[in-house]
């Protein structure tokens, strides 16, 4: 599983390293250095829509296709909106050598990414965040969690 947060930035070409600590989970849990990168369902922070990232391994994605095509009880305009945000954006990628990628310009732009990134371990994908715009979603997340939830409590949390 992915985990953690791993802060890094993007050079002048739209490149960057994954940290090593989530490119081997790749190989170790995958069997397959293949990666997808696509767009990140977005955070509604207040009325404000902030944009990522995901990188999800190619087996991961390829199960995610098939579930789209299930539906799993999502409408058709539901499906369809996350079929045009998800699925059409997504470039299968491999890091080179040296484990940098190329993260194309127009995902760069969905996701406001400049310099200063951090990928986010999510268990079976990884997010990427602008810096700024991560400390957004986190201050989100924290509104977000329901206090004395019994399933909270049921987690161990």
């Amino acid at each position: 599983m992915f985990r953690g947060e791993h802060y890094n930035s993007l050079d002048g070409k739209g490149r960057t390293i994954i940290p090593a600590r989530l490119r081997s989970v790749f190989s170790d849990n995958f069997a397959d250095e293949r990666f997808v990168i696509t767009k990140n369902i977005p955070v509604n922070t207040s009325g404000v829509f902030c944009r990522g990232l995901a990188i999800y391994p190619l087996t991961e994605f390829q199960s995610l296709e098939q579930k789209f095509q299930k539906g799993n009880g999502l409408s058709v305009s539901e499906l369809n909106g996350i079929r045009r945000l998800i699925l059409a954006s997504a470039v299968e990628s491999v890091s080179d050598k040296q484990g940098r990628v190329m993260i194309p310009q127009a995902l760069r732009d969905y996701a406001g990414l400049e310099k200063d990134i951090i990928f986010v371990g999510m268990q079976r994908k990884i997010e990427v965040w602008d810096i700024r715009v991560w400390e957004k979603v986190c201050a989100q997340a924290e509104m977000d969690i329901p206090v004395d939830n019994a399933a909270l409590a049921e987690l161990g949390i």
